[in-house]
């Protein structure tokens, strides 16, 4: 039996702030347990659900030099759907209302202890991982330690370590002095080839130096995060570890996302009556948001955080001419003012055609994913994106820029072929995005037979998350021997 520990920030059902979360929470329910003995350790925050607080229950507690002081490290264990999770319990440290915080150096110093505290715990718990699987830069200095302080005893000897990239724009940068003094680590450690960069401290490049390899979560994402442009600074370090780098695109629950049986929505459908049944979804969101009431209008879908990243001064830019054609277009979500303002702005303008909903709402959410024909999604850059997955899932058609996992996952349609699960254009250009939008409208105004076999062949793929599962095992096994 191999034993695999996985160590985040967050993870669902307890703790999220995004698809990190999902992640950490399905992945390892997906592993085989004939061959795996996957476990989860996560910090605990006092912003958890009540109802979640409630599952963990006490296992010990100790005191760990860190920072020039004795801390308390409290270790917590809950087992939910089959998978062990333990948390590290500091009220210094995991203390807010939410999750992280705005400051920068007491990110680091946070998670600079629950790395430590990660490893401290191991031998209390008696679970010796063959290999760490770590998330994202809050857990990057986990293989830094393992070469260092750990390094000695043969508790810690030969565990293999995996740095997973979510978003490489996130990677705990602070000042040399600061973090060599938060960490322990001394001068040697802070070398151009190992975490310095720039003249600062990088957390994330630590763990990218140190692990035995590295994943990101789609193909495309793995050759793009090489190039300047993608690259966040660190494009010559991840070309110098291509061989260890590899992309495997992220999953859902097809459980969770499913329109026969989501309890979100109206009424479920399937692939085989989807051309009967979908459209009373799109009845139901047209009549909840106050929007013309038209089977035929064609209705298209966001739901995102609304930042640059995610393309949405595209959208400002062609705004009123998308408004003019036939369409109707529903947004859900929270984020920069200036995009929120614009969405209001469009929806008291053109108040039958447009709603905006900033809020987040799980509920609204499936209700957009089932009732709309199309889904846009014409980010700068995209590690993964799971919104594009959850509307092929739901037979709503994504229209997305040929970025990482969005280019990875989305076929565009060939007319020529009859091939295809969705639309793209190339260029982060708004005119070529609104092109390919009216592209799409003509198909689904023109064409329907060809719009609804489109249908048939997105909800037919699969992006569950048996599918990675199987590709992370592989790699488990080759770093494990």
């Amino acid at each position: 039996m191999k034993k695999i520990l996985f160590v985040a920030s967050e993870g669902v059902p307890f703790i999220k702030t995004g698809g990190l979360a999902d992640v950490v929470g399905s992945l390892p329910k997906c592993i085989d347990k004939r061959y795996y003995d996957v476990r989860v350790v996560l910090p605990k925050y006092t912003c958890m659900k009540e109802e979640m607080k409630q599952k963990l229950q006490y296992v010990t507690h100790f005191y760990m030099d860190f920072h020039w002081k004795q801390e308390y490290v409290g270790v917590l264990s809950a087992e939910v759907e089959g998978i062990t999770y333990y948390f590290v319990d500091n009220e210094f440290f995991f203390n807010g209302f939410k999750p992280y915080s705005d400051n920068a150096l007491f990110e680091i110093e946070k998670y600079a202890f629950f790395c430590k505290a990660v490893l401290s715990i191991l031998p209390v718990i008696d679970f010796r991982p063959d290999l760490i699987h770590c998330h994202d830069w809050q857990t990057g200095l986990i293989p830094v330690y393992l070469k260092e302080r750990f390094a000695g005893g043969d508790f810690y000897r030969n565990i293999k370590t995996v740095m997973t990239i979510h978003n490489l724009k996130f990677q705990g940068k602070w000042s040399v002095k600061e973090v060599k003094e938060i960490t322990g680590l001394s001068d040697y450690f802070f070398a151009p080839d190992k975490l310095e960069a720039y003249k600062d401290a990088n957390l994330l490049k630590g763990g990218l130096v140190y692990a035995d390899a590295i994943t990101t979560v789609s193909e495309t994402y793995a050759e793009e995060i090489k190039t300047d442009f993608y690259g966040e600074g660190l494009n010559g370090l991840l070309n110098a570890r291509a061989h260890d780098l590899r992309g495997i695109v992220n999953g859902i629950d097809y459980d969770d996302f499913n329109p026969e049986t989501d309890k979100f929505i109206p009424f479920p459908y399937n692939a085989n009556n989807f051309r009967k049944e979908k459209v009373k979804n799109k009845r139901a969101l047209q009549e909840e948001l106050g929007l013309e009431r038209d089977d035929k209008t064609m209705m298209i879908g966001i739901v995102s955080r609304l930042t640059g990243q995610k393309g949405f001064d595209l959208i400002a830019y062609v705004m009123d001419e998308l408004c003019r054609d036939n369409v109707q277009l529903v947004v859900l979500g929270t984020g920069e003012e200036q995009y929120e303002n614009m969405f209001r702005h469009f929806d008291w303008k053109y108040n039958n055609k447009v709603s905006a909903n900033i809020y987040y709402s799980e509920a609204l959410s499936h209700k957009i994913y089932a009732g709309c024909d199309a889904f846009l999604m014409p980010s700068l850059f995209e590690p993964c994106g799971l919104s594009q997955l959850m509307s092929l899932r739901y037979g709503t058609l994504p229209i997305v820029r040929e970025t990482g996992g969005l280019k990875d996952t989305v076929q565009p349609y060939n007319e020529y072929e009859g091939t295809g699960t969705g639309f793209s254009f190339k260029n982060y250009n708004a005119h070529e995005m609104l092109r390919t939008i009216r592209y799409a409208e003509q198909i689904y105004y023109d064409r329907k037979r060809e719009w609804n076999k489109m249908v048939d062949r997105a909800m037919a793929v699969d992006f569950s998350w048996k599918v990675s599962a199987n590709k992370y095992q592989e790699m488990y096994d080759w770093l494990i021997g």
